[in-house]
């Protein structure tokens, strides 16, 4: 589900990367077709970003933003100009709709910017207004459902600034949790049966927010984001041994912290984490009709760190894996393994947008 970015959009077929804009970091990917249904991993970096140039989503540094994402785009080695960026969920609105069938592409059009006046609570010439046919409506087969996707102007506008600041070409402006679903699709099909009737919950661990999304034969069936991140293992390291936020983030990422550490600070935060995911699993089942779920994917930085999926798994006894959202494709030489690894679990929603070269 892309959102419409005018004369911006324009040849699907060009080699187009993945370009993930979070709290914490740039992350991009680049995916190669290697046969009939079959992808290569080409390339990938990240790189990370100061503190406060991206809060809650919003982009509020676009010269220290684009400043990172030639970096990352330099470091990755590819030459690809064009780019698939998200936005963050909580910034788009979505809703279903059910519209007359039969209609040509400019009779939907009018037909959509009517129904989103209802819904949006911005004046229309303020949006970014996209829309998606789904297929024919489940009640009425001789209506259609239409998914419709509204966000902010300049939300769309100031993603687009970092990346010609950056001397890249947007191609494509998608909703992140979209983008992190396609790359779990991949995934879950790779589950016996093909993943079918499989009640699959991922849990993405951002710096801030946890978003998690429950899916069943590639539709989310509930949504919700907890106000719970890595952030509060960086929190931790700063008043246990007195250094500033950008050390602590530091040492963090490179293991260098004290005797101790383990014990006394990532343990418990570990803990913790597992507790608020089986918190989430206790809500979806209170909240929904649903009573199981089938299987549990984590995904975010934290979601790296040795031990959690185990934890998860004790806590809420469902199967629990780390994502690796390029499970299943070949990798391309230019890649290093070992750093793959450690890194994969935060590429979910620039491996998903990389996939929209091939839509």
């Amino acid at each position: 589900m892309a959102l419409d970015l005018g004369s911006l959009l324009g040849n699907q077929n060009a080699p187009l990367v993945g370009l993930d804009i979070s709290t914490s970091g740039v992350k991009l990917v680049e995916l190669s077709q290697s046969g009939k249904n079959e992808l290569r991993l080409e390339r990938f970096a990240t790189e990370y970003l100061p503190r406060g140039a991206v809060v809650d989503g919003n982009i509020e540094n676009i010269e220290q933003v684009a400043e990172a994402v030639r970096k990352v785009w330099k470091k990755s080695g590819t030459r690809a100009k064009h780019v698939a960026m998200g936005l963050p969920p909580a910034s788009v609105i979505t809703k279903k709709i059910i519209l007359p069938g039969g209609m040509v592409e400019e009779e939907l059009e009018m037909h959509v910017e009517t129904e989103a006046s209802q819904y949006i609570p911005f004046a229309l010439d303020e949006v970014s207004l996209d829309f998606d046919l789904i297929g024919p409506a489940p009640n009425s087969p001789e209506d259609v459902e239409v998914l419709l996707a509204a966000t902010r102007k300049e939300k769309v506008e100031d993603r687009v600034a970092v990346a010609e600041a950056a001397g890249l070409i947007p191609k494509v402006m998608d909703i992140e949790s979209y983008a992190a679903r396609a790359a779990v699709e991949r995934l879950t099909a790779q589950l016996p049966k093909g993943g079918q009737g499989q009640i699959v919950a991922l849990m993405q661990i951002g710096s801030q927010v946890t978003h998690i999304s429950v899916l069943m034969d590639g539709q989310a069936i509930y949504e919700r984001e907890q106000a719970f991140g890595g952030n509060q293992l960086t929190q931790d390291i700063m008043r246990a041994y007195g250094l500033s936020q950008e050390e602590a983030d530091a040492k963090k990422r490179s293991g260098d912290l004290p005797e101790g550490y383990e014990r006394d600070l990532l343990e418990p935060f570990l803990d913790s984490t597992a507790m608020e995911i089986t918190r989430a699993v206790q809500f979806f089942f209170t909240s929904t009709p649903y009573t199981r779920i089938d299987q549990i994917f984590l995904a975010g930085g934290c979601a790296a760190i040795p031990g959690l999926a185990e934890i998860v798994a004790d806590r809420t006894k469902v199967a629990t894996a780390v994502v690796s959202p390029f499970k299943g494709m070949q990798i391309g030489s230019n890649v290093r393994e070992k750093q793959l690894r450690s890194e994969a679990p935060s590429l979910l929603v620039a491996c998903g947008l990389a996939m929209r070269r091939f839509d």
